[in-house]
């Protein structure tokens, strides 16, 4: 099910109640892997990616900015993972939009207007600061703290919830998933096309990512 511009600027609306309507996946996957090709294709919005793309290892994450596992990745592992592995040249990492309710697709779209450069930044800002935005009578208030801290004017801020070309994108992104790869949860990760459903401590990862690295 994918969101409308409507929904996006209706923030206020229950994430509860929104999840409840959400279709299953259109297919689950019976295997564990998927073609890294495939996946690697990219969509209608440029990949946001830290790393080397000739790394031996890639991961594609596909996660909900109003998903709580995900937080937790952000906050607890992906430091660590990108001092480890991403800035030293083993992996990269792509990141992908796959948003839940329509708070998250906001706050998906707002990450895409903030200045070049600060997309990781504003992402790892909101997770962060998920209770403040994602969990509030004022989603819209939340938001727009978060964006102004960003640089985001209010007349961008507007203008960003209301390009529907973006919008249109950040829907695509996620049916993709929906569709190609049978995304039906968050955090969902792909390590050289292997499957792993769900966050996963440092050390689990990291034993995933060195059984993947030339020898």
């Amino acid at each position: 099910m994918t969101v409308t511009r409507r929904q996006v600027l209706r923030t206020g609306v229950a994430g509860a109640a929104f999840l409840a309507t959400l279709s299953p996946a259109t297919r689950l996957l019976a295997q564990e892997t998927v073609d890294i090709a495939a996946l690697m294709q990219s969509g209608p919005l440029p990949e946001m990616a830290l790393g080397d793309p000739n790394a031996p290892v890639t991961i594609v994450e596909y996660a909900s900015m109003t998903c709580t596992h995900c937080a937790h990745f952000h906050e607890d592992v992906f430091e660590k993972l990108k001092e480890e592995y991403i800035d030293t040249g083993k992996v990269y990492f792509v990141f992908r939009e796959f948003p839940l309710d329509p708070v998250a697709t906001a706050a998906f779209m707002l990450a895409r207007c903030v200045p070049e450069g600060q997309y990781f930044t504003f992402t790892g800002a909101m997770f962060k600061n998920q209770k403040l935005w994602a969990f509030t009578d004022d989603r819209i208030g939340g938001l727009t703290t978060m964006a102004k801290q960003a640089g985001l004017t209010q007349e961008k801020f507007d203008q960003c919830l209301t390009n529907q070309e973006l919008l249109d994108g950040v829907n695509a992104v996620k049916q993709r998933g929906l569709d190609e790869f049978g995304i039906n949860s968050t955090p969902t990760f792909f390590i050289n096309g292997e499957i792993v459903r769900g966050g996963l401590p440092f050390d689990k990862l990291a034993e995933k990512i060195d059984a993947n690295l030339p020898s």
